[in-house]
């Protein structure tokens, strides 16, 4: 994948949020529109439904370097004493 398409899909996921949010800020006014209220309902679930999603993708991710670089990790720190 090109740099671009990593920056665009993060993007998307903060625009996500910000559409979420909007919405959730929507259902706090004092009156609502139901058709409306049922519209933005349905955006809300599937907004949340792409998040989800997107959050496992970057878990498998993290697992997975987490997996190619373990012996890294688990590793023990350097001795602190020079080298004689």
């Amino acid at each position: 994948r090109s740099m671009a398409s990593k920056i665009e899909k993060k993007l998307n996921v903060q625009q996500a949020f910000a559409e979420l949010e909007a919405i959730t800020a929507w259902f706090e006014k004092e009156e609502i529109d139901l058709e409306e209220g049922l519209a933005k309902f349905e955006r809300g679930l599937e907004l949340a439904r792409k998040l989800k999603a997107r959050l496992g993708e970057v878990e498998n991710r993290v697992s997975a370097i987490k997996a190619k670089f373990g012996d890294l990790m688990d590793a023990e720190p350097a001795s602190e004493e020079p080298f004689n």
